[in-house]
């Protein structure tokens, strides 16, 4: 892996275009609260040349049918890599946003309870589903993507974020699933 000036690291060194845009994630002490430093991928989504080299990458060698974009980075992230190979996306979102829900999943963050929702009428099952979201922490909200993906009856093909913050061990709470993250901090 290949140090960064800033404290995070490429995955995989042999991607050019990813060590390039690696530098234009900020670091933002004490946000959102004391203590804590928020890695702000903003801009590199916003940078046309970073925003590729992270598309093309997600879902580089891994064989999906959709993508499913986890609320709401991952929208944006989603969309971007299933126009990029052909295929199309859903939206996994939180309750009281679309007016049929095929299914729901909840589970537990740090800070207490979530909901991810299925919409009615776009997985089937057998289908291979790319989970893509922006950052893997604590792994709950990845976690019940791939719970919520695997009770439609699909096959999830792997799941992959831009950024994973290795100390929070989100990755051990997704035992089972293939995880490709970018980054590592």
């Amino acid at each position: 892996m290949e140090e960064t000036a800033i404290s995070v690291q490429v995955t995989d060194a042999t991607d050019h275009a990813l060590r390039q845009a690696v530098g234009l994630i900020r670091e933002v002490p004490d946000f959102p609260e004391p203590g804590v430093l928020f890695r702000d991928i903003s801009p590199l989504l916003a940078d046309g040349s970073g925003l590729n080299a992270v598309v093309s990458a997600l879902g580089r060698d891994i064989e999906f049918d959709v993508v499913a974009g986890v609320e709401a980075r991952g929208f944006l992230v989603g969309a971007a890599v299933a126009q990029e190979f052909g295929t199309g996306v859903i939206g996994l979102r939180k309750p009281g946003k679309l007016p049929v829900v095929a299914d729901r999943v909840d589970y537990t963050l740090e800070y207490g309870q979530a909901t991810l929702e299925l919409p009615a009428d776009t997985l089937r099952a057998g289908q291979r589903v790319l989970i893509v979201d922006d950052v893997l922490a604590t792994g709950g909200t990845l976690g019940a993507a791939c719970r919520l993906v695997r009770q439609a009856g699909a096959e999830v093909a792997a799941a992959a974020v831009v950024l994973e913050l290795t100390a929070l061990e989100g990755r051990d709470k997704i035992m089972g699933e293939s995880v490709r993250a970018l980054l590592q901090a």
